[in-house]
């Protein structure tokens, strides 16, 4: 074991003690039983939705108990670091209404104002780290190692070859008690190291611990020496995610850390680390991870393979943010399930309603939740969520809403107000050309084509008739039967039957029925064949667009 001396010289001189970075971040003052929660991105690739899935939960915990939910950058792996992660964090948080109560606000990467445990990003707390890195080797509780990549490659092919564990540890541990004099030379020589834990445990020992959402959790044993502060060739010292996530937590006195159940592994890693440290313990509640339904079976939603494993999917489509988080609410706790938006989100999450089994991510029944959603706001309320959308993803569509606001709010209601069961075909605000793009005039496309196959087979000549006959003799006045009436007297001119029955005993006497006719119409006036009410749409089109548009086929 190193002296005193010795390890205090591979550090800074002016290092601060761990007692000083004690009291610059005391206790927080929260209420009993407050949870404070964090969320710890890495910013090495894009925003998982899973992500916004544990933040929401931690968000959830911390607030319903009174308690704080901050945000830290876990940065330390800088070389895997991806450009523009952070932005697509603030702009993930901004959607989805989980800015933190502390940390990093926005794509700046800045600390100053984040918050009294600041600074939020590891890679600005090196020095913090070093600290502790020091009392653990002073104690003996952590060393110098000096292998090399090639000498751990040996290390453990060598283990394979034996069926052995692989990893640094014991007898496969050469600098873990290596004379003091081997390891003062290979320092005096300049020879880079890492600092590795000397981990109390040994080969097929087991410890148990306890899951807010899975109760008692028995597993092997930590026997490896972790390494917990990166090479000493780089500058400046990082630790590993497993030393700053415990350094981290006990400081900014987290008292339940939410994260997906691939950290259950870690555990006991982390419960050594806190132990060695002399930190109490924090609480885990590891979340089971987001699946997606393939064939018969489930897998876990994938980054490499499923687009809406991705938070830019939801942004792009234009989801509705509260839909989304209701949605993924009831994924956590299913009788949040079938509540409406706003009683799902007003509801607090219980953590032993939470499931063992990873809930199933289902994009059918997200769009049934959002359509269901969007139906009950108001008009203006639709269009500000369009126009949100639009002002990223689709400019043109906002300059038309911003020039043709009135018609774009008769356009919204048509079938939604006054009804007992208003339309739902809006689920994304992305939705919106293809569903409302037709009432406006520069965004409509004239039918011009009488062999378009949305007449249904229709002669071509005939389409010609009946859309110069219409032009000729129509009333866009009265009501919807008077107004429809016109269409049944247009197509009785022209030979169609009046209903299916009639049309049945003898099809080849007519060019087709009634719908046959009013198809043409709706075709021309819509470009679809299927619309909302004929009539209604025509109230807000106004008689010159809709006989504008009846003419353009008929050149």
């Amino acid at each position: 074991m190193l002296d005193r001396a010795t390890v205090d010289s591979l550090f800074p001189a002016d290092l601060p003690e761990t007692a000083e970075w004690e009291q610059r971040y005391p206790a927080r003052d929260v209420p009993d039983g407050a949870f404070v929660t964090r969320f710890g991105p890495s910013p090495t690739g894009f925003v998982h939705v899973g992500g916004i899935y544990t933040a929401m939960v931690s968000r959830d915990l911390a607030h319903s108990s009174d308690g704080v939910y901050f945000l830290r950058i876990e940065d330390t792996d800088q070389a895997r670091e991806v450009a523009g992660a952070d932005a697509q964090f603030a702009r993930a948080f901004d959607a989805f209404d989980l800015r933190p109560d502390e940390g990093p606000l926005s794509d700046t990467g800045g600390s100053a104002g984040d918050g009294p445990y600041a600074p939020y990003r590891q890679s600005q707390r090196s020095t913090i780290y070093l600290s502790f890195v020091r009392e653990l080797m002073r104690q003996g509780k952590a060393y110098p190692d000096f292998a090399t990549t090639d000498e751990l490659a040996e290390i453990s092919e060598a283990q394979r070859t034996l069926k052995l564990p692989t990893g640094y540890y014991g007898r496969w541990a050469p600098w873990r008690d290596a004379a003091d004099e081997d390891v003062l030379a290979r320092l005096e020589a300049g020879d880079p190291y890492v600092v590795r834990f000397r981990s109390p445990g040994a080969v097929g020992e087991r410890v148990a611990f306890t899951d807010r959402l899975r109760g008692r959790v028995e597993a092997e044993d930590n026997h490896n020496d972790v390494v917990i502060l990166k090479t000493s060739a780089t500058e400046p010292r990082l630790p590993t995610y497993h030393f700053a996530h415990a350094v981290d937590d006990h400081l900014m006195r987290t008292s339940l850390v939410v994260r997906g159940d691939e950290w259950l592994s870690s555990v006991p890693t982390h419960l050594q680390l806190f132990a060695a440290l002399g930190f109490d313990q924090v609480e885990y509640a590891h979340l089971a991870p987001l699946m997606k339904q393939e064939g018969s079976s489930r897998r876990k939603l994938s980054k490499r393979k499923d687009a809406e494993a991705s938070v830019d999917f939801y942004l792009e489509a234009g989801y509705p943010a509260d839909a989304v988080l209701a949605y993924l609410r009831g994924l956590a706790n299913a009788r949040l399930a079938e509540l409406p938006v706003p009683e799902a989100l007003a509801t607090p999450l219980r953590l032993d309603e939470f499931q063992a089994a990873g809930p199933l991510v289902d994009t059918v029944k997200l769009a049934d939740i959002c359509a269901d959603f969007i139906a009950t706001m108001p008009g203006p309320e639709v269009l500000a969520g369009v126009r949100g959308w639009g002002q990223t993803y689709d400019p043109e569509l906002v300059e038309v809403l911003d020039e043709q606001e009135p018609l774009a709010l008769a356009a919204i209601d048509v079938e939604r107000v006054g009804v007992e069961n208003p339309r739902k075909d809006l689920a994304r605000w992305s939705d919106f050309r293809a569903a409302y793009g037709f009432f406006f005039p520069m965004l409509f496309t004239d039918v011009t084509d009488p062999a378009d196959e949305r007449f249904g087979g229709l002669a071509p000549e005939l389409v010609v008739a009946l859309a110069t006959d219409l032009a000729a003799h129509y009333v866009h006045e009265g009501d919807q039967p008077t107004w429809f009436q016109q269409i049944r007297d247009l197509a009785e001119r022209h030979g169609f039957a009046p209903n299916p029955k009639t049309y049945k005993k003898d099809p080849d006497a007519y060019p087709g029925m009634l719908r046959d006719a009013a198809n043409v119409v709706r075709v021309l006036v819509t470009g679809a064949q299927r619309s909302p009410d004929l009539y209604q749409v025509t109230r807000v089109l106004g008689a010159d667009e809709v006989l504008r548009r009846i003419r353009a086929v008929a050149g």
